[in-house]
């Protein structure tokens, strides 16, 4: 398949601190790549990259065979771009169903529209049953699901997910894994995550890229990355979360 994303040379400093260094990617349309490394290795940087928080210093960032570099977040979730936060932050006082519909609300001002498709996204999320509930009242597996459903309600080609399944007990982790195979394979929606949860990276990912220190150190299937010595070295010798 074509690559849906292309990231090319980027970097990005801060202040001297050069948290990307002259990383490359690509992600295939309907694949499923995670990115993972230590803390502050630069993943969460090269997602507010590409999403338009900052502006990249250096590179390219291709959707769909556009340069997307310099648009505002805004633009780029209309040229097909949804993510989630490792913060997770509903509007406490409103239900499910209104949170998700502010998401909805991004491609289309018909009211009645958007509360269809938000209804749709939490179904896909398994929350049909909470739909009426304060985001304030949910647990916190719920509040992760009811984020990746204002981000898919969005309508995007590719998601960005943030570190989704971090503070999860493992059947928790199973669910959610379970979740995005099933949104992956029924909508063919492209996934880009960041996880330091093993389990669920090896379990859902197709390709694996790996960030050390703001630079690219290793890159691959999930079964290559789980023996490359230098990845070993940096950060799954020491992972513990499995």
């Amino acid at each position: 398949m074509a690559a849906l994303l292309e990231i090319e040379n980027v970097s990005k400093s801060f202040r001297g601190l050069r948290a990307v260094s002259n990383v490359s990617l690509s992600v295939e349309e309907g694949g499923m790549v995670a990115l993972i490394g230590p803390n502050g290795a630069g993943k969460t940087t090269l997602f507010n990259l590409i999403a338009g928080v900052f502006p990249a210093d250096e590179g390219r960032i291709i959707l769909g065979g556009k340069d997307i570099l310099g648009l505002r977040p805004d633009q780029i979730c209309d040229a097909g771009i949804g993510r989630t936060f490792q913060l997770v932050k509903p509007f406490p006082d409103m239900t499910v169903l209104e949170n998700v519909t502010v998401g909805a609300l991004h491609g289309t001002h018909d009211i009645d529209e958007a509360k269809e498709s938000a209804r749709k996204n939490i179904e896909l999320l398994d929350m049909a049953d909470k739909i009426h509930l304060p985001a304030h009242s949910l647990t916190l597996p719920d509040r992760k699901r009811l984020e990746v459903a204002r981000a898919l309600a969005t309508r995007p080609k590719l998601l960005l997910l943030d570190e989704v399944m971090a503070g999860l007990r493992p059947t928790e982790t199973d669910e959610m894994v379970a979740v995005f195979k099933s949104l992956n394979q029924e909508t063919g929606i492209t996934i880009l995550l960041i996880e330091h949860v093993m389990r669920a990276v090896m379990s859902l990912s197709h390709h694996v890229t790996v960030l050390h220190h703001g630079e690219k150190i290793s890159e691959g299937t999930p079964e290559h990355i789980s023996q490359d010595p230098a990845v070993l070295d940096c950060y799954l010798g020491e992972e513990e979360d499995v």
